[in-house]
């Protein structure tokens, strides 16, 4: 059994800075070169030995669910709705799918396209608690979620960092112990009134300034993309439109 051998989505939100393009689909179902980002993802995954995938679904959830059952997958996908996705963050969705934490796991955003090799190089780096796949490039912006590291290990990682040397691209993983000690920073937060509307990010930020084993993993050299803006999704299809899109 290759470990981690599941990967958790986290697709539940709109997409309301692509409208209209999102106004009666999730952005996980917009169309990159002739297939939905999510089945992009759930191809690569797939292609890189992940035995299964959990969906968190929110908003047009029955539009997952009708793509997720056309799709030609050998591994099997599972759904979890989050009924909280309209006024929440991600954190939330984390919460609603805690029991997937029971295992090395990997947790990737709905937003992110990411090529061959990505998935493999961060299944093949060094043990770790905590793992954040990394890009670096000239420069950030306001949008971007920052990451300050020191010699391969993370030591923040937030939109508003002062310091700070890559981006996460929203693909992480996490090994048995990790996804333990993430799940309780998770319900920590959630035990306060604004923790609804913080990032899981912002819990990974928290667990590696009190001393988790966070590290990261650079995939400078490989292709991916995150959709946030009209202008991502031309492009992501730019970007997509060379690869082998075969069903393997």
């Amino acid at each position: 059994m290759k470990s981690p051998n599941r990967a958790i989505i986290l697709a539940a939100g709109q997409g309301k800075r692509l409208l209209p393009l999102t106004e009666s689909r999730p952005k996980c179902l917009i169309e990159l070169s002739g297939r939905s980002l999510l089945a992009w993802q759930l191809m690569r995954l797939q292609a890189a030995g992940v035995e299964e995938a959990v969906v968190v679904t929110g908003f047009r959830a029955d539009a997952v669910q009708a793509e997720v059952a056309t799709l030609p997958l050998e591994m099997p996908v599972r759904l979890a709705f989050n009924p909280f996705y309209s006024v929440s963050d991600n954190t939330a969705s984390c919460w609603i799918v805690r029991a997937e934490f029971d295992r090395d796991v990997l947790v990737l955003n709905g937003d992110t396209l990411f090529g061959p090799g990505v998935a493999e190089r961060l299944l093949a780096a060094p043990e770790a608690d905590i793992t954040v796949t990394i890009d670096r490039k000239p420069s950030y912006d306001a949008d971007d979620m920052k990451v300050l590291t020191e010699v391969g290990r993370l030591r923040a990682i937030g939109k508003t960092i002062e310091a700070y040397d890559a981006e996460s691209i929203g693909f992480l993983r996490f090994s048995r112990a990790g996804a333990a000690k993430f799940v309780a920073g998770v319900e920590r937060v959630l035990q306060n009134p604004e923790g609804l509307k913080r990032w899981y990010l912002s819990v990974i930020d928290e667990l590696a300034r009190s001393g988790v084993d966070v590290r990261v993993a650079s995939i400078e050299d490989l292709e991916w993309g995150e959709m946030d803006f009209p202008q991502d999704v031309e492009d992501l299809n730019r970007l997509s439109s060379g690869w082998d899109g075969a069903w393997r």
